[in-house]
């Protein structure tokens, strides 16, 4: 009795054992991709999605109160803008938004650049371009112009953008 005890006890071992290890199979799988999808997350470069503001215009203030070589953030409807007066005396807008992981860019008249404090990516204060850091593309352009002693920053491409077409 004893051996034919043993003999149907190895026949119910196998289905044991198989279930086990896919009860052990599918809880790696779901520990792995609860702990690698965070991690995944933050490394891929997604950049924010470009949401147009519903303002088309806004006032910068004064354009004697950004004296050149410097920079200064303002909203721009629901989104961040910035305003760099360089020192060539030209004004330039750009969407404040970095491109890398949608941090807020801000002007450091130390280093003469747009800079972002999440991951230290460096744009150009005239171009928007990237100069340094993870940042995958230049910041987007807006329009800036000075009327009536006021600097207006705007959604229509720069007057050199529009040059550039017409040519």
């Amino acid at each position: 009795m004893n051996a034919s005890h043993a003999s149907a006890d190895t026949m119910a071992s196998p289905p044991r054992r198989h279930f086990l290890k896919l009860l052990f199979t599918l809880f790696g799988l779901a520990w792995g991709g609860m702990t690698l999808y965070p991690l995944y997350r933050y490394l891929r470069p997604s950049g924010p999605t470009t949401v147009m503001p519903t303002v088309t215009r806004v006032s910068a203030g004064p354009a004697e109160a950004l004296p050149e070589g410097q920079g200064k953030n303002l909203a721009f409807g629901n989104i961040p803008a910035i305003v760099t007066h360089t020192q060539d005396g030209a004004f330039h807008a750009f969407n404040a938004t970095c491109t890398h992981l949608g941090c807020t860019v801000q002007f450091r008249a130390d280093i003469n650049r747009i800079w972002c404090a999440c991951h230290g990516g460096q744009y150009d204060p005239i171009t928007g371009a990237v100069l340094a850091g993870p940042p995958p593309r230049p910041l987007a352009p807006l329009r800036a112009s000075v009327e009536e002693g006021e600097i207006i920053v705007s959604q229509e491409p720069a007057p050199s953008a529009q040059t550039a077409e017409q040519e």
